[in-house]
C-alpha cells in the first residue's frame, strides 16, 4: 500500500493518512485482518512525526475501521469495513464540498437532517 501526503494541502497530515487507509479499505485493497505499517516506520518513510501517523490511526479507530493495540499494531477490523469506509469517504467528500461552498456546519447538518426526515416520511427530498 502506497502512502502519500501533501505537505502543502490544508488537510491535516493525520487526516491525509487516515483518508489513504480509508480509501484502500473502501476499494478492497486492504481487507479485514490485514496489518497497517507500524506508526514509527510509516512516519519515517513519509518524513512526518510519529504522532501525526498515530492521529491518523486514532481517527480510523474512532471510525471502527481499525483495531489499534499496543504491541500488536493497527489491524483492519472484520466488521464490514469496506462498506463503512465507503460511507465515511462519502461523508468526507460531503464535508469538503460543503466547505468549498461556504456552508456552515449547522447548514450541512440541517441538510442531512432534512434528507433523513424525508427518507422516513416518504416525502421527496428538496433542498
Amino acid at each position: 500500500m502506497l502512502f502519500r501526503v501533501d505537505l502543502g494541502s490544508p488537510v491535516p497530515l493525520g487526516d491525509q493518512i487516515a483518508a489513504t487507509v480509508r480509501g484502500a479499505i473502501a476499494d478492497g485493497t486492504l481487507r479485514p485482518g490485514e496489518r497497517l505499517p507500524a506508526a514509527r516506520a510509516l512516519a519515517d518513510s513519509l518524513g512526518v512525526n510519529v504522532h501525526t501517523v498515530l492521529r491518523g490511526y486514532q481517527r480510523l479507530r474512532e471510525e471502527d475501521l481499525i483495531d489499534l493495540r499496543r504491541g500488536r499494531g493497527a489491524v483492519v477490523t472484520g466488521e464490514q469495513p469496506t462498506a463503512r469506509a465507503r460511507l465515511l469517504e462519502g461523508v468526507q467528500n460531503l464535508v469538503e464540498e460543503a466547505r468549498a461552498l461556504g456552508l456552515s456546519d449547522e447548514e450541512v447538518l440541517s441538510l442531512v437532517r432534512t434528507r433523513l426526515a424525508s427518507r422516513y416520511s416518504g416525502a421527496p427530498y428538496s433542498a
